[in-house]
């Protein structure tokens, strides 16, 4: 049975909006980071539950497959079920959504704390993904943000969930919030869209970094007691304390 957004309750119809307009919005901070070309790249966010509609099912939103980035918009967002099925959200019928749906859905269905996926064909990243090699801890900033080095995916071929597996098979065990896919390219998790978007800026960066460093000689690695405590003090401490009422 096909789900119609208009048919949902008010409060989830109003969730859904506001998912819209911040996955349309950070699909700018791609280009921006030069983390895409052409139509390349996604961003997705899982809709946030609504209190007392638990049994409305889980839903998704995410770019429109092959559409530039100048011409989307909030109202071009396609919004998906957790099995990664496009409902009648109100879009015309040619907008399908990305052709990585089923890898994002499939990390919403078997992550629960993930909020938001984002892919990307970013250069130096991908360049370690063509390897097959992962981005060693080599650096504070990685300590900080991923806790250790950056894995690499199994090779998977788009059109179903094995890209989706196989995150979530290199993600359980890792403390990374960015996974190389080999000969593919990254993709990041978040809490949600924007904590994802980060993340996929953050792995560019170290990727580059970690990349130069190496032409110049062998990179100092970091011993692993020292990637922790910087990890938890980044995680835990780093940043603004939250206001008063707001979590931490």
């Amino acid at each position: 049975m096909t789900i119609v957004l208009s048919d949902l309750p008010d409060a989830v119809q109003e969730a859904v909006a506001a998912t819209r307009r911040r996955v349309s919005d950070l699909h700018a901070e791609l280009p921006r980071n030069g983390l895409v070309v052409w139509t390349a790249g996604n961003v997705s966010e899982r809709v946030p539950a609504v209190e007392g509609e638990e049994d409305v099912p889980g839903l998704l939103v995410i770019k429109p497959s092959g559409v530039s980035y100048d011409d989307l918009s909030p109202d071009a967002m396609v919004v998906c079920t957790l099995d990664g099925k496009k409902i009648e959200d109100g879009t015309p019928a040619h907008l399908q959504p990305s052709s990585d749906t089923a890898a994002h859905a499939y990390v919403y269905a078997h992550m629960d704390h993930v909020g938001g996926v984002v892919h990307t064909h970013s250069t130096y990243a991908t360049a370690w993904a063509a390897r097959g090699e992962e981005i060693p801890c080599v650096l504070t900033m990685m300590g900080d943000e991923f806790g250790g080095p950056i894995p690499v995916g199994p090779f998977a071929i788009i059109g179903d969930d094995s890209i989706g597996r196989g995150i979530v098979e290199t993600l359980r065990g890792s403390r990374s919030r960015a996974v190389l896919m080999q000969n593919h390219g990254p993709f990041t998790i978040g809490s949600d869209a924007r904590d994802a978007v980060k993340a996929a800026v953050m792995c560019e960066e170290v990727a580059r970094t970690v990349h130069i460093s190496r032409q110049l000689g062998d990179p100092l690695p970091i011993a692993p007691e020292l990637i922790d405590a910087l990890f938890d003090r980044y995680q835990n401490v780093y940043g603004q304390p939250a206001a008063a009422g707001e979590d931490a």
